[in-house]
């Protein structure tokens, strides 16, 4: 559905981009006309003189410039999302692949930019990105895309509700830390933490269970973080976890293989998280 919402819009966006450089050419061109009627004629009549007076030409030759740019500024953020929302999809990629873990991060964070703005009134997000250098991951994308979604959209729902109701200068500024790095076993380390209240113990343990939720019915099926166990753990031959970390709040930890050919279909060792706490702050 993406990918279709993805290419419908492009389409007219990818005109509307097109005739803006020449819409400016235009503009300018019709402008320098104006100037150089003014120059050949430069005590025109007083009828003429007061529409030129009631138009404020100077203004609007000065405004319409900012809104062809702000224009081409909408475009290209239009343009952005959607090719987030293509690689985000990659229905062109149904088979795994080897492809740039980062790009679908920043990918799902620029979809969720909205949210992370925050609500009217309320705290906006910080994002810190930490990118280790990895090599191209062997992975299914677009399945991997939905893990990366379900967490982070989950951790700004946490952050929210924490937030909610209490005054600006009671709460620290909400924010979700994003790193990334390779363990010595070639184990590829994701790990996103955020600064809100923490997750109890026993609820940790239940939140990879199918149906499982803290949120009020009708706002969570408690299926986003148990489809995204059965994604990493079965289909990525890897290991999802959740953690509290001493300073507050929560962590979740991916680990997969760069190269799925020859991986056993079974979690990654423990060790592998240890690698994550010494790898990463």
């Amino acid at each position: 559905m993406m990918a279709g919402i993805a290419h419908e819009i492009n389409n007219p966006v990818n005109f509307i981009y097109g005739n803006l450089k020449p819409a400016n050419g235009y503009f300018q061109d019709l402008i320098g006309l104006v100037e150089h009627y003014q120059e050949c004629y430069p005590n025109p009549k007083q009828e003429l003189q007061e529409h030129l007076d009631t138009l404020d030409v100077e203004f609007m030759t000065e405004d319409a410039y900012k809104l062809l740019e702000s224009l081409k500024i909408g475009a290209d953020r239009i343009r952005q999302i959607v090719l987030s929302l293509r690689n985000f999809s990659r229905l062109d990629e149904a088979k795994m692949k080897a492809v740039n873990i980062h790009e679908g991060i920043d990918s799902t964070l620029l979809i969720l930019q909205s949210r992370l703005w925050g609500k009217a009134g309320a705290q906006a997000v910080e994002v810190v990105k930490e990118c280790g250098d990895l090599p191209p991951v062997e992975c299914y994308p677009s399945q991997l895309n939905q893990v990366f979604m379900n967490i982070v959209a989950n951790t700004v729902d946490a952050l929210e509700e924490y937030a909610s109701g209490k005054p600006p200068n009671e709460v620290a500024i909400p924010s979700i830390h994003i790193c990334t790095a390779v363990a010595a076993n070639k184990t590829v380390l994701i790990q996103i933490t955020d600064n809100g209240p923490g997750i109890p113990k026993d609820i940790r343990k239940k939140l990879f269970d199918p149906f499982f939720t803290t949120k009020p019915v009708g706002k969570g099926t408690g299926l986003g973080l148990s489809i995204s166990h059965e994604i990493v753990v079965k289909k990525h031959k890897g290991s999802i976890s959740c953690v509290a970390i001493s300073e507050g709040g929560t962590r979740f930890l991916i680990e997969i293989p760069s190269q799925q050919s020859n991986q056993p279909a079974q979690p990654i060792p423990p060790q592998a998280s240890k690698a994550l706490q010494t790898s990463m702050p």
